[in-house]
């Protein structure tokens, strides 16, 4: 009789380097720009930091994970509630921040799409607004958590733990520290354990439809089919 344990089907290398899971506080402060119609809005926007384009694109997004209604950035939600601007609204909230691995290239795409808009509805530049939008930045404060993951097992221990802060750090904030189209928790998989596909699926996901305990339940669940 064989008493053999077979070997997994797909085994998982071990880590080199195990991943330390981080959490991002923001310090936020009122900036000069205020715009009270679409032209100063214009403006503002190529004239902003790009604090403030981030506090307003990926900064909103993590506040839309937690109430899980309304647009995923400000300046759709502005267009939509003080402008009644739908079909500006809609475009803006059509902004894909997974698609941009630089600041410099978001502003750019939303100056474009308000520009555009102006250029057919140039009735509504000078219009005001029934309340301005004050352009806000935020400082980002990093902070170690307790957690730290030496394997696949205990990433994914690690992951049901952690605060949600940290996953929006890794997952979603991490495109623009990496300058690449992916997220930590992707990078390490495929750097650390040759887990491409799982890295792959993690990329894939929807950011926008789920807010972020539905994405921590997503990336659990691809990555327990390769821990079982």
């Amino acid at each position: 009789m064989n008493n053999l344990t077979a070997a997994p089907l797909h085994p998982v290398k071990a880590a080199n380097s195990p991943f330390h899971f981080n959490l991002a506080a923001y310090l936020v402060q009122i900036d000069r720009e205020r715009a009270l119609n679409l032209g100063e809005l214009l403006e503002a926007l190529r004239n902003c930091s790009e604090d403030s384009i981030f506090q307003h694109t990926f900064r909103t997004l993590q506040e839309h994970h937690f109430i899980g209604e309304g647009y995923s950035n400000d300046f759709a939600h502005w267009a939509h509630i003080a402008r009644h601007e739908e079909g500006l609204a809609k475009e803006l909230a059509d902004v894909d921040i997974r698609s941009f691995t630089s600041i410099g290239d978001l502003r750019a795409n939303i100056v474009q799409i308000v520009e555009e808009y102006l250029r057919h509805e140039s009735a509504s530049r000078d219009r005001s607004a029934l309340k301005p939008f004050c352009f806000c930045s935020s400082e980002t404060v990093v902070m170690p958590t307790s957690f730290v993951a030496y394997s696949l097992p205990d990433f994914t221990k690690a992951l049901e733990q952690v605060s949600v802060h940290s996953i929006h750090y890794h997952f979603i904030e991490a495109r623009l520290r990496l300058k690449l189209r992916t997220n930590d928790f992707s990078q390490w998989m495929d750097h650390e354990l040759g887990m491409k596909q799982e890295a792959n699926q993690l990329n894939d996901l929807d950011i926008y439809t789920s807010n972020l305990e539905d994405i921590r339940g997503q990336i659990v669940a691809i990555l327990r089919r390769r821990v079982n």
